[in-house]
């Protein structure tokens, strides 16, 4: 067990409820404009609504936040079934064959794709996120659990210390063993919202890679907006590690990162997942695992790739932090642990700070290929 007053619980304190906003990259806000798959590297999918009914689309142009394609008429319109059902020969035959041309606003996408409430995460996936949370002993995982939207509206809490991480999803299939990798995965974009009061309150300061609090932190209503496509790569070897997945604030970029970038990729998270299968942790008082099936995940079950570096959480615990909290704790303040006391101390800062999402603030994910993600966060009413 590393003591209290460690490096290690000192920088991951530090990073998690920073009072610093990074303010790297541009001041530009992310085009509209989205550039799609070649038919001959990856299927790039979408699911509008027409005449009340939800059907799958093609996607052929993404231009101005108009994204263009043909109506897959008579296809399932949930892209897992429809390739379940027809797989890459015949959905190019029945793209091929379709003629019924359609464009709906960008905004105006369904969910892409139905998923469970149940995700596997990776933290401290990127090396650069990794050394500004001073997270030494990662990559690590955790359970999401909760059900993902589609991009729109985040109500806000004043409880919340609001973050982002823009992260690649991977989703199989068919249930997915852990020893066989399978050959083809979708894709799509994803926030991985965190209340980092949350997370810090319940997480393990002497080990933070163990994972404890994670769940907790990043599983409230409305914490994995998802992106407007849907992409199956023919190879997704060669394919996803030019993923550059970037992510903006109010026009300005916070983070971007090539997903080659991953400590882990795809085939070693299957094998991390299978060392850790039978790890649990607390959330809300209950005891959860990885959500596995007798050594699958599940169909429709996601996993989340890590987020580059350029959250909020950055920056250094002053000394005078430490000194208020031990005299919190001096006169009187014994129904809590100094620990605790430190732990309170930073979130009453952070708050103060005024660095983390409020309502006012839009959130913009983007990937060529990949497409958006927008979220505005907005007050309670």
């Amino acid at each position: 067990m590393k003591p209290f007053f460690s490096p290690l619980l000192f920088g991951f304190a530090a990073a998690v409820l920073g009072t610093q906003v990074s303010t790297a990259g541009t001041a530009s806000a992310a085009p509209a404009t989205v550039e799609i798959a070649a038919p001959a590297d990856a299927l790039t999918l979408a699911r509008v609504n027409i005449d009340g009914t939800p059907k799958l689309i093609s996607v052929s142009s993404y231009e101005d936040g108009a994204v263009s394609g043909v109506v897959l008429t008579g296809a399932p319109d949930d892209p897992i079934t429809a390739f379940q059902a027809l797989g890459f020969e015949g959905l190019d035959a029945l793209i091929a064959a379709s003629v019924a041309r359609f464009e709906a606003q960008a905004s105006d996408l369904l969910m892409p794709v139905a998923l469970t409430d149940r995700h596997i995460a990776a933290g401290t996936n990127f090396p650069e996120h990794a050394e500004e949370a001073t997270v030494e002993d990662g990559p690590f995982l955790f359970t999401k659990a909760v059900q993902p939207t589609r991009s729109g509206a985040l109500t806000y809490s004043d409880a919340w210390l609001l973050d982002f991480e823009v992260e690649l999803c991977f989703v199989g299939f068919e249930a997915i063993d852990l020893n066989v990798p399978p050959e083809h995965v979708g894709l799509f974009l994803c926030n991985d919202f965190t209340d980092r009061a949350a997370l810090l309150r319940h997480l393990d300061p002497f080990d933070p890679a163990s994972g404890n609090g994670f769940t907790t932190g990043k599983s409230a209503p409305g914490f994995m907006p998802i992106g407007d496509l849907f992409v199956i790569p023919r190879d997704r070897k060669s394919f996803v590690p030019d993923i550059e997945l970037t992510l903006s604030v109010d026009g300005q970029e916070r983070q971007r990162a090539f997903q080659r970038q991953a400590v882990w990729d795809f085939e070693e998270m299957l094998a991390q997942i299978d060392q850790r299968r039978d790890v649990v942790w607390d959330y809300r008082g209950t005891p959860i695992m990885l959500p596995l099936d007798n050594g699958t995940i599940p169909l429709r079950t996601a996993l989340l790739g890590g987020t580059p570096s350029g959250t909020i959480f950055q920056g250094e615990i002053g000394l005078s932090v430490y000194v208020r909290a031990v005299i919190n704790w001096l006169l009187g303040g014994w129904d809590r642990s100094v620990v605790q006391w430190v732990i309170e101390t930073v979130v009453e800062d952070a708050k103060a700070s005024g660095a983390f999402l409020k309502p006012g603030n839009q959130v913009v994910l983007q990937a060529a290929k990949l497409g958006r993600v927008t979220t505005e966060i907005v007050a309670p009413e």
